[in-house]
């Protein structure tokens, strides 16, 4: 039973990956259940599990009749950040809000810490952009570490109410993302510059340099683009 489990699981980790990939819209055919169980070659009853994971994840819906099969429910949102593709499950909200939310919290908890941020906060700045450099590789990891890195200013803007705030959109974005992974294989070069990009925003906050601070600023929004509209980056970031 555990061996059919795990291999179900497997399986449907694999259509799952697939419908990422692919971006199959709503209603779009996945193909009969048998069509399924010879493609993967599994018996019916690893096949009715997996299926029964992805309705769960509310991914597919089974229709049965001479028009039925397997179909896609609620595919995944998916945003493009920078060098990083993402992709949201069970979200209720269009991940492209939360992130320009997460931009313009971000501004201003930068500009307020360039006059509130302690030795203590430079220090946990400069602890966020070590796991940053050593997460690099893999790109959830690296996006969770870069969203630390912004945390840590956050609370050196000592902006309360507004932290709160900026710790629920992070929390939301890290407990629905369900896969990330770097857009281009130039992603070495763009971490690179995305690192020295934060390390030298941590840098004219400690320096209180606010005409530095202004400039990186520029540099940090110039990355993002939206998914579903490229053109339409009127605020932009770079992780």
């Amino acid at each position: 039973m555990a061996a059919n489990s795990s291999r179900a699981q497997q399986v449907a980790d694999e259509i799952e990956d697939e419908l990422l990939t692919s971006g199959a819209p709503a209603g779009a055919r996945i193909g009969l259940r048998t069509e399924l169980i010879r493609r993967f070659e599994v018996s019916p009853s690893v096949m009715n599990e997996a299926l029964r994971i992805l309705r769960d994840r509310d991914l597919v819906t089974v229709k049965p009749g001479a028009h039925g099969g397997v179909f896609v429910a609620n595919p995944a949102a998916q945003v493009r950040l920078g060098n990083l593709d993402l992709w949201f499950r069970q979200l209720r909200l269009d991940p492209k809000h939360l992130f320009e939310a997460r931009v313009y919290l971000e501004d201003l908890f930068a500009t307020v810490a360039l006059t509130r941020a302690t030795p203590e906060d430079i220090r946990a700045m400069q602890w966020a952009l070590e796991e940053m450099r050593a997460v690099s590789g893999d790109p959830r990891s690296f996006l969770e570490a870069t969203m630390r890195f912004h945390l840590a200013i956050a609370r050196a803007s000592r902006i309360e109410v507004l932290i709160g705030f900026y710790e629920s959109i992070i929390t939301v974005l890290g407990a629905t993302l369900v896969r990330a992974s770097y857009a281009s294989d130039q992603h070495e070069e763009m971490m690179r510059h995305n690192l020295e990009v934060h390390a030298n925003m941590a840098a004219a906050i400690r320096d209180q340099d606010a005409v530095a601070l202004d400039k990186i600023l520029v540099l940090h929004h110039r990355d993002l683009i939206w998914a579903s509209d490229p053109s339409r980056s009127p605020h932009v970031d770079d992780e």
